[in-house]
């Protein structure tokens, strides 16, 4: 886990940039509220807001990513409104609560933006239940969401808008089928029985922090697509609170909420989990528990008893996210996983085109976007994959299979970014040879995502290194063939 964190492929410096980025635009949120005179609480409002839209907002065209920002308000203000008016009617408050949730996944259904309205309106409500948000404090917080997400969409568009000289970033395909048949409508209603599960059992933990259990419930189900996917992140989620309590423990309960430390692990919390949410879901969470123990501290209730109670609402939202996924309507995760294996290996061949068609001299060839392309679909797959890596998976021979996909995948990759290197090079010129080399290449990945079961293995490698790298690739290709071909009924994902 630590060597997937810090030394994972960053190609272009996306994610840098991305956790960089964040830190500016939420620190600029935050002293805009403190410049407009705003209290504690409309600051951390603010604070949360621009980091909300900085993180879920994800588009694949800029210009869709700047309407999505200019909506995020509009769906946020409303569900505020309603958290603080029905703060001391609890009955009603815990069905509007539920009502936001199942909304909320179900408007996964209209791609990204559906997602990012959901989640903001989903985190709305909750912070107003972490802050204990009334109707005489509206005016305020209306303020501190507005001037935040101006601020941030003012770095993330204007400052510091690196996404104009990236690929769109992929985007799984929409569901087939109509009502139950569709996965979001699936999710929604396990969501919204997952939450109630939490909620319930999270009031009868602890009647004032009840909502940390819900947001577990809602965080696990976010990004995952399949009941083996929930299982896993919810593992995750755990594992991340634990280890960030004991973080909090050792570095957060002595700062005992001083403006300026707490300010500086503030910004160090929120790179984090810019920086680890692409890799690591356990790492991101170390990072979000991190950041809730400072704010806690801002607010001069941290104590090791609240942080043992928010290990056991995280405990008890988990818990509700598994039971959902195993007995309301459980979602499969064969087709997921193969969609994002055939959508990876078409990307490694036009990786390989691209890196050819510069070799030979085109100077409108560029293999870099495709490369960064790849690897965010590689991250798609072992999010697919995971649980059948899991070390908990008592299917060894699946989990064998997996991982061997897993490493070879990551052989494409490797030998990729090698012949992308080399690509890049002035001095590097083309060889006749590299053409049916990428012949091959593309034939093999016909080939695989056909469902063929000849694919014909590589001759000795050639000393130039752009073949070097085609041969590489070749050779992973080849090898794919036997792990993705399973025999029947032995699936490489199970039902």
């Amino acid at each position: 886990m630590l060597k997937r964190v810090f030394v994972a492929p960053d190609p272009g410096r996306v994610r840098l940039r991305f956790a960089a980025r964040a830190v500016l635009g939420i620190g600029l949120a935050v002293v805009a509220c403190a410049v407009a005179g705003h209290s504690g609480t409309g600051a951390v409002t603010g604070g949360l807001a621009a980091l909300l839209a900085l993180f879920t907002v994800a588009d694949a065209t800029v210009r869709g990513q700047a309407v999505t920002t200019a909506l995020l308000p509009v769906v946020g203000l409303p569900v505020l409104a309603a958290a603080a008016e029905l703060h001391d009617v609890p009955v009603a408050r815990d069905l509007v609560f539920l009502a936001v949730v199942g909304a909320g996944v179900y408007a996964r259904r209209w791609g990204p933006r559906g997602h990012s309205l959901g989640v903001f309106a989903f985190m709305t409500f909750f912070v107003a239940q972490f802050l204990h948000a009334t109707p005489g404090q509206l005016p305020e917080l209306y303020a501190a969401v507005l001037l935040s997400v101006g601020s941030a969409a003012a770095v993330r568009f204007g400052l510091w808008c690196y996404e104009r000289r990236l690929p769109p970033p992929p985007v799984p395909a929409p569901s087939a089928g109509t009502g139950l048949a569709r996965v979001t409508t699936r999710q929604a209603v396990q969501a919204t029985a997952g939450a109630g599960f939490a909620l319930v059992a999270g009031q009868l933990v602890s009647g004032q922090r009840w909502y940390w259990a819900v947001g577990a419930t809602w965080w696990i189900f976010v990004n995952t697509a399949s009941r083996g996917e929930t299982l896993v992140r919810g593992f995750r989620r755990v594992l991340g609170t634990v280890i960030g309590i004991a973080l909090g423990l050792l570095v957060a309960a002595p700062v005992h909420g001083a403006p300026v430390p707490t300010a500086v692990l503030v910004a160090v919390a929120v790179f984090g989990i810019f920086y680890t949410a692409a890799v690591s879901y356990t790492w991101m969470m170390l990072w979000v528990t991190f950041l809730a123990e400072l704010l806690y501290g801002l607010l001069g209730v941290l104590t090791p008893d609240l942080l043992a109670l928010r290990l056991a609402e995280t405990a008890v939202g988990a818990l509700g996210a598994v039971l959902a996924v195993l007995f309301v309507l459980p979602v499969t995760t064969h087709l997921t996983t193969d969609a994002w294996i055939q959508r990876a290996l078409r990307c490694v061949h036009a990786c390989t085109a691209e890196a050819a068609a510069r070799l030979a001299g085109s100077a409108g060839a560029d293999p870099a976007p495709r490369v960064a392309e790849l690897e965010q679909l590689l991250g798609r797959v072992r999010l697919s994959v995971a649980p059948l890596v899991h070390p908990l998976n008592p299917m060894h021979g699946r989990k064998r299979r997996a991982r061997r996909v897993l490493a070879l995948l990551d052989d494409c990759a490797r030998e990729i970014r090698g012949l992308v290197a080399v690509a890049a090079d002035p001095e590097a010129s083309h060889d006749a040879r590299l053409a049916a080399a990428c012949w091959r290449v593309e034939a093999a990945v016909e080939a695989l995502t056909r469902g063929s079961e000849h694919i014909t293995a590589p001759a000795e490698p050639p000393a130039e290194p752009a073949l070097a790298h085609l041969h590489g690739l070749e050779r992973a290709l080849a090898e794919l063939a036997e792990p993705l071909r399973a025999p029947s009924g032995s699936p490489l994902v199970g039902a």
